[in-house]
């Protein structure tokens, strides 16, 4: 089956009106992204979830998928007065061939390494290291394939600080891969808790595969500890709502280490959690931030 791929150049007055206007007329998804990416003009933008983002691009890409026969003229017509464009905009269409999109998603995500003794190895790779610690991933439906640089922090923190028989509590776990891998270095027991069915579900797979007796839950079922180490690897604003939950899951003595902190939301986040820990940032990679600190 072949499918048509619709690309739009926009601007940042736009772009969102005419991605909402492709999706009503019929395109089976639709998207916006940088025109400028990969280039020197290229411009992050960053969000939170219940958080709009201030502004888009200046230059976009609005895209939409659509059958391979419909009308892209009338299309692209109907989206630009939608927009109150006066002149339709400039766009080009490609053909989209049918494909295994498993085994193309999956061949973009090769092993990865943490350290000279720590790699991610997703399942359809063999570890380039037989003698290193290999985490078995297969991330499934959860969020968490260990290539994301909030992740890669933590798993450094852990790399570096775990001494052995500790408990550590991952809290918004995702696939799992924190809790596996803190047992996977020395931890004595692992929890991982996420408000996402799915994430219980990855969770529980990665850990068979990896051998690993970690534990998964959802928030509710979970056992009420005080543990060693409590990683969360959320975003800064739950972060910041989860602070006295968190610091009460934390023995004292023991380790919180965040991430999911953008730069701009370091001394923020730092300002509520040193209430009850005696914390820093403890890395930084691609404008996130790590902080770790001791409960009082």
């Amino acid at each position: 089956m072949t499918w048509l791929s619709l690309k739009i150049d926009a601007d940042e007055q736009t772009a969102g009106v005419l991605s909402d206007a492709l999706l009503d007329l019929g395109a089976l998804s639709a998207g916006i992204e940088d025109a400028d990416a990969e280039t020197d003009q290229e411009r992050p933008i960053f969000g939170e979830p219940g958080e709009p983002v201030d502004n888009l691009w200046q230059h976009s890409i609005v895209s939409g998928l659509f059958a391979e026969d419909a009308d892209v003229p009338s299309i692209v017509a109907a989206a630009a007065e939608a927009a109150h464009l006066a002149v339709a905009p400039r766009y080009r269409v490609d053909k989209v061939e049918e494909q295994d999109w498993v085994r193309l998603t999956q061949s973009q995500f090769d092993p990865i390494q943490i350290s000279p003794r720590l790699w991610i190895i997703p399942t359809w790779h063999t570890p380039p290291d037989p003698t290193a610690i290999n985490l078995i991933l297969d991330p499934g439906l959860a969020f968490g394939t260990g290539s994301h640089p909030t992740t890669h922090l933590c798993l450094q923190w852990l790399e570096r600080n775990i001494r052995g028989g500790e408990c550590v509590l991952d809290y918004g776990c995702g696939s799992g891969i924190l809790a596996i891998a803190a047992l996977k270095l020395g931890a004595g027991r692992a929890l991982g808790v996420d408000i996402d069915p799915q994430a219980v579900v990855a969770g529980k797979q990665n850990a068979a595969q990896n051998q690993a007796a970690a534990e998964f839950y959802l928030p509710d079922a979970a056992p009420k500890i005080q543990a060693d180490i409590v990683v969360a690897n959320i975003l800064a604003n739950p972060l910041k709502v989860l602070a006295p939950m968190l610091a009460q899951a934390v023995r004292p003595g023991g380790w919180i280490v965040l991430s999911g902190i953008l730069a701009p939301q370091k001394e923020e986040t730092l300002s509520i959690y040193r209430q009850w820990f005696d914390i820093e940032a403890a890395g930084e990679m691609d404008g996130w931030v790590c902080l770790a600190g001791v409960r009082k």
